[in-house]
């Protein structure tokens, strides 16, 4: 008898995990958010898996090109996108998440340009790099006094700051300089502007056209509760050297 209970305990402690629903996350690698090393996935990625662990859900992230992915999740073939910043377009087809972090949008220049930055004014007639379908805010994206020649990443951005084919481009400290580590470009060859375009909450997604996308978000903030609650949270920021 003692077997079959031992037995039967063993099979009940192994329910929660084989039940556990799989969700899908995607986005571009964006270090320390979100990286394509899968043993340092990125802030981002493991508080998501973290949160959702402890509401019985399962990630399973995968990196792709951030225009993608947006598309992917906007249509319900992704479940969640883990970093996210707010914009009105995008409230249209996306469920958002508490925020769980901030980040500093900084215009990008070369080392030796005494270019700073006060209100939108300051860019009248610049080439200010972009990335492909990132949310800047309404103010900037529709401002008509500067250009604003787009690319895939920031990476590419960076490199054509260096070959002066543009004039600045912008993004948060902690996630550029993180950038040009892994790019292997110098990053005394760059200097960050006083004042920040923007400070952006980052925020967890999922699509409108996803039938259990708000039930993720209402799981994700109760699951950000916990890990906050448990230390969990401050021990993964921690172990990317971000305050």
């Amino acid at each position: 008898m003692k077997k079959l209970i031992s037995v039967g305990l063993g099979l009940l402690l192994l329910i929660p995990s084989a039940m556990a629903k799989t969700l899908t996350a995607a986005q571009d690698p964006w270090p320390p958010f979100v990286t394509a090393d899968p043993d340092r996935p990125g802030i981002s990625v493991e508080l998501v898996t973290a949160a959702m662990e402890t509401q019985g859900y399962q990630v399973d992230f995968k990196n792709m090109p951030w225009a993608r992915a947006l598309d992917a999740v906007n249509k319900g073939n992704i479940d969640i996108l883990p970093a996210t910043w707010h914009t009105k377009d995008r409230t249209e087809f996306l469920h958002y998440s508490d925020a769980y972090m901030d980040n500093e949008l900084t215009f990008i220049k070369r080392s030796g340009d005494d270019f700073q930055f006060s209100n939108l004014n300051d860019l009248e007639g610049k080439a200010v790099g972009v990335v492909r379908d990132y949310g800047y805010g309404d103010a900037f994206l529709n401002a008509t006094n500067f250009e604003k020649p787009i690319a895939n990443n920031l990476a590419t951005n960076l490199k054509k700051l260096l070959a002066s084919r543009i004039d600045l481009t912008l993004e948060d400290k902690i996630v550029a300089q993180s950038v040009m580590q892994k790019e292997g470009l110098d990053s005394n060859q760059f200097s960050f502007t006083d004042k920040s375009l923007s400070t952006n909450a980052l925020h967890v997604t999922s699509g409108k056209a996803n039938p259990d996308g708000r039930a993720i978000i209402d799981a994700y903030n109760q699951g950000l509760k916990a890990i906050k609650a448990n230390g969990t949270f401050e021990k993964i920021v921690k172990k990317y050297g971000v305050d």
